[in-house]
């Protein structure tokens, strides 16, 4: 049954509509394009290496985010949570870990490419899938600790979605927040800082520029940031005096991370953007061995 007042407070009809189709556009699109990377690797034999495999598993870990943000558009459009208490944990659960586990394997493609760039070294399957097991099972569990009750998963202002609790912050939430963002955010961005550092001063010393060093650190301190701050200025400040509107923003940007993905290591990879036009149109890429790297 639709409650009674369906507005939650600060937005109109209007609004609703218009974060549901934002949410909706960014859902089709990353879906989309995350989905063509994904047949793409397992119709095209040349791109089955163990580099895109971590390319593959940043996709699938993007389709989930779409997935999260499908539910919370359509909720938009009914213009109430139609799921439940329950239905509200489960998914600010799917949408932590798929958020989480896009963080980790951005990272850890950026960990392959320094080895393939400034080492030389050759990544092996079975390196590969303990790196992917690790992400997933790393992002669970730091994912899965709302719900055993450090920190906690609540309704976002629009209360169609669901995600972290930032509006107490407690010590509860000051605890978690510090310790999850110091694991799946500050690390990561470590390890991608200091790996394209390298790849950077390596492609200075051979005049060989390959791809964009910046551009992955870049686009996912932009992605990411705004609804970094929003958290972290809530361990200090009461964030409910921010306008529910603009709470939500920081949300809608986080969302656009698959499409960005897609971009910058499926689509912007020279020799994956060939695979699949393979696919697409059955004309076969000149290069066999698909050395995940971005022009």
């Amino acid at each position: 049954m639709v409650p009674s007042n369906p507005f939650p407070e600060g937005f109109t009809e209007l609004e609703m509509v218009g974060i549901g189709t934002a949410l909706l556009v960014e859902a089709l699109l990353g879906f989309c394009l995350n989905g063509l990377t994904i047949i793409s690797f397992r119709k095209i034999k040349e791109l089955r290496t163990p580099s895109n495999f971590l390319v593959l598993n940043l996709a699938l870990a993007d389709c989930g985010i779409c997935i999260n943000a499908f539910i919370a558009a359509f909720s938009s459009f009914l213009r109430y949570w139609p799921y439940g208490s329950d239905g509200c944990q489960i998914h600010g659960f799917q949408g932590f870990v798929t958020a989480l586990a896009s963080i980790s394997s951005s990272a850890a493609v950026a960990w392959d490419r320094y080895h393939h760039y400034c080492t030389r070294s050759k990544l092996q399957w079975s390196t590969t899938i303990s790196m992917v097991i690790f992400v997933w099972v790393f992002s669970a569990f730091w994912s899965a600790m709302p719900l055993l009750g450090w920190g906690e998963y609540d309704y976002e202002p629009l209360r169609t979605c669901c995600t972290l609790d930032y509006t107490k912050g407690d010590r509860n939430f000051v605890t978690f927040l510090f310790a999850m963002a110091i694991f799946n955010f500050v690390i990561p961005i470590f390890i991608m800082l200091t790996a394209y550092q390298s790849i950077e001063q390596k492609f200075k010393k051979s005049g060989q520029f390959k791809f964009n060093t910046s551009l992955p650190v870049k686009t996912l301190v932009i992605c990411w940031g705004p609804y970094s701050l929003l958290c972290f200025y809530a361990a200090v400040e009461n964030v409910t005096f921010i306008s529910p509107k603009l709470r939500m923003i920081p949300a809608i940007i986080a969302k656009t991370v698959p499409t960005v993905d897609a971009f910058v290591y499926a689509l912007g990879n020279e020799n994956y953007r060939g695979g699949i036009w393979q696919f697409l149109t059955g004309q076969k890429i000149e290069k066999a061995e698909v050395d995940n790297k971005t022009k």
